[in-house]
């Protein structure tokens, strides 16, 4: 079976939501990932949200090319944060026709981090999404074994873990953690490459995931190990900024190459 590609914002960063979605239909993707909140100071966000002419001209990309919406992201869960005001996130997800809704660990205390992540995971519910919870090496939920005491404990049977591949490989998660997880809790997956060391500083682990990665195949990554361990025919988002590529050559190239290097990856 043909994997069921989606095309992470990340990858095309620099593209506003309908042109995310043209080049996902130029090169080959079933659905897209839309970054709506949360973007680093070197990753925009785009706010569908309150700006009602690029949410109708995403629709209307969506209806002329037939591409779909995976997911939304991402909430940034903080000591500061007011789930409730959430809902218009929400909403437009639910407007977009979106499954997912991504978030992340930034608060420093777990206990009060998991009670607001089972409240997100009710209000995503509430609008048609689930809630999915994506942990980075450099946060306060750094692993997946991390992020399954914290999923476990919020709770919610809708609430998921997103494994990212170059995440996985940077960090503390092990093959046997994918093991003991329900195949309900992985949705989906973000699959990149990179190459691999033996430590990575603060700055390394950032830079790969907002700036350069690889296409699957091109690093050090065992990324056909840990597909091989998550549920079959799981959707694959591919996620593999390329700024000096897409510089050079434009986001068609850069999404072209990266899904090109998927399938030969996964049909080896």
């Amino acid at each position: 079976m043909r994997p069921r590609f989606s095309l992470a914002h990340l990858t095309v960063i620099r593209l506003a939501p309908p042109r995310v979605i043209e080049v996902a239909a130029r090169t080959g993707y079933e659905t897209v990932g839309l970054r709506l909140t949360g973007g680093a100071e070197t990753t925009p966000a785009y706010p569908l949200v309150d700006d009602k002419p690029l949410m109708r001209a995403t629709k209307a990309a969506m209806a002329a090319t037939g591409v779909g919406v995976l997911d939304i992201e991402f909430v940034r869960i903080t000591p500061e944060i007011d789930v409730s005001s959430l809902e218009p996130f929400a909403a437009a997800g639910a407007e977009l026709n979106a499954r997912y809704m991504i978030t992340s660990a930034y608060d420093p205390d777990l206990s009060r981090f998991t009670d607001r992540l089972a409240a997100i995971s009710d209000l995503a519910s509430q609008y048609g999404l689930r809630a999915v919870l994506e942990f980075f090496p450099w946060t306060v939920v750094p692993d997946l074994g991390a992020a399954l005491r914290v999923v476990e404990a919020a709770d919610r049977p809708a609430l998921g873990v997103l494994v990212d591949t170059l995440h996985f490989n940077r960090s503390a998660s092990r093959l046997d953690d994918l093991d003991r997880i329900s195949a309900s809790r992985l949705p989906f997956v973000h699959v990149s490459d990179a190459p691999v060391q033996s430590s990575y500083t603060t700055e390394e682990l950032l830079h790969a995931a907002r700036v350069e990665r690889l296409p699957p195949g091109e690093g050090g990554i065992d990324i056909k190990r840990i597909l091989g361990h998550m549920p079959q025919n799981i959707p694959v988002a591919l996620e593999a900024p390329m700024t000096t590529m897409a510089s050079a050559d434009g986001e068609d190239a850069v999404a072209l190459r990266v899904r090109q290097a998927a399938e030969r990856l996964l049909a080896a």
